[in-house]
């Protein structure tokens, strides 16, 4: 007798149950939070998600944010340089002697910088003597100099680049010819500029002499 009774009280209680789900069911809207903060189904999306299983995947993801940077990720700290070291006057000091040595290098190996510092002793004293504006005159200086500074980046490119591999690659030649480009680019606009500002000078003393 006590059994029916109890199986009879829970079928009435499943039927309470049934009924109030459903009167929620009715009452609630279609885009209503079905869940309550705290429970164990609560879908959080800023910490995570639950996947069909109900394990939570917010522990992957603070793994995830924990994992080292990669060698290629910008944000990642660069290798230790035991060269980098040097601060104050030391510092000073070592850059002046590697300088030294980059010109040392490159007037020994490099032709085309040995002609371009030939041009810049002829160039540089008749930019001194020229009589222009103090203007005009760093122009003149600057754009000799100006071919000197393009012509020993280009040389440390071919530098980089043979020291990576000697063999014929088309990236190897693009980055060559980009930087002998460059090379042109600062002469022609050496060129230009000693043709605007001394061309009608030289012309203005022939004209006089004759």
């Amino acid at each position: 007798m006590r059994t029916r009774n109890s199986t009879a009280a829970r079928a009435s209680s499943g039927a309470l149950h049934a009924v109030d789900a459903d009167t929620d069911s009715t009452n609630r809207e279609p885009f209503d939070d079905v869940s309550e903060h705290g429970t164990p189904n609560h879908v959080n999306h800023a910490n995570g998600f639950r996947g069909m299983n109900g394990a939570s995947l917010e522990g992957h993801e603070s793994e995830t944010h924990n994992e080292p940077l990669s060698p290629d990720d910008p944000f990642a700290p660069l290798p230790f340089n035991p060269y980098k070291g040097n601060r104050g006057l030391t510092r000073a000091w070592h850059a002046m002697k590697n300088s030294l040595a980059g010109f040392r290098v490159a007037i020994r190996e490099e032709s085309a910088f040995r002609q371009e510092l030939t041009l810049a002793a002829i160039l540089i004293p008749c930019g001194v003597l020229v009589p222009v504006d103090p203007v005009s005159r760093v122009l003149l200086l600057g754009s000799v100099l100006l071919v000197l500074i393009v012509e020993l980046l280009n040389s440390s490119v071919e530098a980089a680049i043979d020291r990576i591999s000697l063999e014929r690659h088309e990236l190897s030649r693009r980055a060559k010819d980009l930087g002998s480009a460059a090379v042109m680019v600062a002469l022609g606009m050496c060129l230009m500029t000693w043709g605007l500002i001394v061309g009608p000078l030289v012309v203005h003393w022939v004209k006089a002499w004759l």
